[in-house]
């Protein structure tokens, strides 16, 4: 399989994680990672913020595919509603440069990289900085996004060699 670099985003209408990574569904070495900190003025604002930096982010680092965490309604429409603003201004950053959309829930994310979909958020950091030989202390929310990336990875990976298998039948 073809190296591709993935973009993982774990949106935040107020902290935006984002994490790269380049993989041919084997191994997936770590290329960038960090926050997109739009603070706490007007959310037109902070959409635009993230949009921008995303948008910087994927001209620079040219990543050829998109991964990001669906969005999760609990108790609070209200903040899932500004969660669901955020996702769509990086889907835009990304959409705008052409690049293919996955999305993945959290609890997903969690049992591809650590085979529980109800591991904490220690343990997700952990396995993402294993596997990526990654020693210095991840922030959370960039951890949370090469989750995110490295759970697409492995699973167009899987998807590939299921479409292969398919053809050969």
């Amino acid at each position: 399989m073809v190296r591709t670099r993935i973009l993982g985003i774990d949106p935040g209408s107020r902290l935006t994680g984002y994490g790269i990574v380049e993989s041919d569904g084997h191994r997936s070495v770590h290329i960038l990672n960090g926050c997109v900190r739009a603070g706490s003025g007007p959310l037109p604002e902070r959409l635009g913020i993230i949009y921008g930096e995303l948008e910087a982010i994927v001209a620079e680092y040219g990543p050829g595919e998109l991964a990001v965490e669906a969005v999760f309604v609990a108790r609070n429409a209200s903040a899932a509603l500004k969660l669901g603003h955020a996702r769509g201004a990086a889907i835009c950053a990304g959409v705008g440069h052409g690049l293919p959309v996955s999305e993945y829930s959290a609890r997903l994310v969690k049992q591809a990289l650590v085979g529980s979909g109800s591991a904490d958020k220690v343990q997700v950091r952990h396995m993402v900085s294993r596997l990526l030989s990654v020693d210095e202390n991840l922030q959370e929310d960039a951890a949370d996004a090469l989750a995110v990336a490295l759970c697409h990875a492995h699973t167009r990976a899987t998807l590939a060699r299921y479409r292969i298998a398919r053809l050969h039948r």
